[in-house]
């Protein structure tokens, strides 16, 4: 394993695109921005700028799968927008898929006990979501 990584992890949703990006070891992941999702081909060409001023080589997304690991209508919804995304990347980057199912109930938990209010998270919920995506995928390609 290479001891540098640029990584973003996405959390998708309708509205929102949440966005988080590691530190250049691939030990942390830290909240980097919301993006609105009420336009498609704008929210993904915001990503792709973000993924090309950011050297980023690892794209991680997470799925929203059903709680007995189903996929359902959220998941062609994520997939049908890393499709629309992934022309727009620079060539060599990887999208990895992974399980989200407990990233935003991870993510509030974390903010609550950070002292934050369900109110004052609106802002930042899919980002913290991202966080928990590619925190994950960090731990994970560690061995941890």
């Amino acid at each position: 394993m290479s001891d540098w990584i640029k990584a973003m992890g996405m959390d998708y949703g309708a509205a929102r695109i949440g966005l988080a990006v590691s530190d250049d070891i691939g030990l942390l992941a830290h909240p980097l921005e919301t993006v609105s999702a009420a336009d498609p081909d704008r929210a993904a060409g915001r990503i792709a700028e973000l993924v090309r001023e950011r050297k980023t080589e690892d794209l991680v997304v997470g799925l929203p799968l059903h709680m007995d690991g189903g996929e359902g209508d959220a998941v062609t919804a994520v997939r049908r927008f890393v499709e629309r995304l992934r022309p727009l990347l620079p060539a060599g980057v990887r999208v990895h898929e992974r399980d989200e199912r407990h990233s935003t109930r991870d993510a509030m938990a974390k903010l609550h006990a950070a002292g934050r209010t369900t109110k004052n998270t609106r802002k930042i919920i899919d980002q913290a979501a991202a966080v928990e995506i590619l925190q994950g995928w960090l731990d994970q390609r560690a061995g941890g």
